[in-house]
């Protein structure tokens, strides 16, 4: 029996080193809200006022490191943007900042930059196409792909380009 298709995914739970760290990453750069702070221990954080999007605790990982590679765990957590601008306006932000990219990619069906937060989990900031840009072969089924994404166009759709920050030079 298939899930409703209301169905969602509710948040993420990451375990990290430094609660303090990873606290700066994802509220001080990537704009998350704090929610709710449990001491040193654990933080609940959102964007517009959700109880929480991304739990972040030390309970089993204080001091700790990240996993080996090779190893298995979380791939890398997904963040949608609203609009292309707000990916623009995200990627602006992680040049500012001098956090290198993983890589870009156009999927058809999105746009996506790949990072590591400061515990090395995969984080994936993308936007979604509207459901009438998606690929789709001359049957109709859904055609994604992955394509190297164009980093200035992308910067294109927020603020010019002459006010780039320096960052990254494989731009």
């Amino acid at each position: 029996m298939p899930l409703p298709p209301e169905t969602r995914i509710g948040h993420v739970h990451l375990k990290v080193a430094d609660l303090d760290r990873a606290l700066h990453f994802y509220c001080g750069i990537l704009g998350f809200e704090l929610m709710h702070r449990f001491g040193n221990s654990a933080a609940f954080i959102s964007a517009g006022g959700y109880h929480h999007h991304i739990g972040l605790n030390t309970w089993e990982s204080k001091d700790g490191n990240p996993p080996a590679p090779g190893t298995t765990g979380l791939y890398h957590l997904a963040i949608v943007y609203p609009t292309r601008a707000s990916l623009a306006q995200a990627l602006r932000t992680l040049l500012a900042h001098h956090i290198p990219l993983d890589g870009a990619a156009d999927h058809g069906v999105s746009e996506a930059l790949y990072l590591r937060d400061p515990d090395q989990n995969g984080v994936e900031l993308y936007w979604d196409r509207p459901r009438e840009q998606w690929p789709h072969s001359p049957s109709g089924e859904l055609t994604m792909y992955t394509r190297p994404l164009d980093l200035h166009h992308l910067l294109g759709a927020s603020e010019p380009l002459e006010s780039l920050p320096e960052g990254p030079k494989d731009l």
